[in-house]
């Protein structure tokens, strides 16, 4: 009977992937206070930049509507969360109305923004 050295068992391990959030041209204040947020759920936040999208899982950007138009353009692959210093009833309806896959305002929860995280990350994997 042969023995079988170790180095012969090839033993797949699962890599943690770290999920990442694109920051799109939010105000610093408030991407501070997102990425503090992103980092209790476990998640990394990274700034917007060519190839920033190649890890990510989705994008969060400011309700202006130019914004949200070239973030859609620039992820369009991605689900894209319009993120808001005040809950606005016309700007949550603006954000869902030009396309956004939800809107989120601060203070933020970490049980709240866990949800968004997951259903929309979902959803979006499984529709693609």
């Amino acid at each position: 009977m042969r023995k079988v050295t170790m180095a012969e068992l090839k033993i797949a391990v699962p890599v943690a992937q770290t999920r990442q959030a694109v920051l799109f041209e939010l105000e610093d204040s408030l991407a501070a206070r997102l990425t503090s947020a992103l980092r209790e759920c476990q998640w990394q936040a990274v700034e917007a930049q060519p190839g920033a999208a190649g890890q990510a899982r989705i994008v969060f950007c400011s309700p202006d509507r130019d914004v949200l138009a070239r973030a859609f353009r620039s992820f369009s692959k991605l689900p894209v969360v319009v993120v808001s210093r005040l809950p606005e009833v016309e700007g949550w309806l603006d954000a869902l109305e030009a396309g956004a896959a939800d809107y989120c305002a601060a203070p933020f929860e970490a049980s709240q923004l866990r949800w968004l995280l997951d259903t929309h990350t979902r959803s979006f994997r499984s529709a693609a």
